[in-house]
């Protein structure tokens, strides 16, 4: 499947912000289930932008700005030709020991009660079992994004028993590890073919399972990734793989929009896109 991608970003500061520093995690790498066919990434603001690459093996931007700026905008487009590989990764630059997957974080440590329900997952099959946990936590977990906030951890989200797609894969990424599976948290973009526009980019899990290697499973649809997935960077939570995460000096309040495009190329295009910045709403990043 050929899909075009168009990720707008837009930061606007009550008043003017110094010393700027954003990290952005928005290039896909290529992979088994995944070509990049094109791909840009533009920064609309005064400042300077240099590559590298983290310690997960993500393609990554530096953004630099001493300011003073009211406004930071930050635009992704580009093309990405998928294949259905039944969510299996396949090879990659693994520079991150495998054991590392294993250890919880503030957003992944379990309460008793998800401790507790990850134990009612078991099957002798893994890759039997990692469908079964999937299942399990889409069944679990209703999709809402009006009760959980960027900074809400895997035990709380899954007490709520409601979150986004952010929290039902950082549940099954803190349930994994407790069943002794190496497990980490994806960032990337869904190309739902019944809602193209959304409000923000998509999360899932990988798990890492014996004979196999890492296959990729989004408990929020409750499937394994496939040809409508794009994937741009992983971690061990949301933070580590966060799309823009940063610092800055001053501003006051800060207003958030963030509108994600994902559809199939022929398709076409929704109307208005690229206008967007005049419709804030004050969005998270966290879809």
């Amino acid at each position: 499947m050929r899909l075009l991608i168009d990720h707008r970003t837009v930061y606007r500061y009550e008043g003017q912000a110094t010393g700027i520093i954003q990290v952005l995690r928005l290039t896909p790498r290529p992979g088994d289930s995944q070509a990049i066919l094109r791909w840009r990434v533009d920064v609309e603001a005064d400042g300077a932008i240099k590559p590298f690459t983290d310690v997960h093996g993500n393609l990554a931007h530096m953004f630099y700005a001493d300011g003073p700026l009211g406004e930071v905008a930050i635009h992704v487009e580009g093309e990405v030709m998928t294949t259905d590989t039944a969510g299996m990764v396949g090879p990659a630059d693994e520079r991150v020991p495998l054991a590392a997957y294993l250890r919880p974080t503030p957003l992944t440590t379990p309460d008793a009660a998800l401790a507790a329900f990850a134990r009612t997952v078991s099957h002798a099959e893994p890759l039997d079992q990692a469908h079964m946990l999937m299942r399990a936590i889409h069944e679990r977990l209703t999709f809402d994004p009006d009760v959980t906030h960027a900074a809400t951890d895997a035990a709380t989200a899954f007490r709520l028993g409601r979150g986004v797609c952010q929290d039902l894969s950082q549940v099954m990424v803190t349930a994994a590890r407790l069943l002794g599976i190496p497990a980490r948290y994806v960032s990337g973009h869904y190309a739902a073919p019944d809602h193209p526009e959304q409000e923000a980019a998509h999360a899932w899990a990988e798990l890492h399972l014996p004979g196999i290697g890492w296959v990729a499973f989004d408990p929020t649809h409750g499937i394994c990734a496939g040809e409508g997935h794009v994937r741009v960077a992983v971690g061990l939570d949301s933070l580590d793989a966060a799309p823009v995460r940063g610092s800055r000096r001053g501003g006051g309040t800060e207003q958030l929009l963030v509108l994600v495009h994902g559809r199939e190329a022929r398709q076409p295009p929704a109307p208005g896109l690229v206008d967007a910045p005049d419709l804030f709403r004050g969005q998270e990043q966290r879809q």
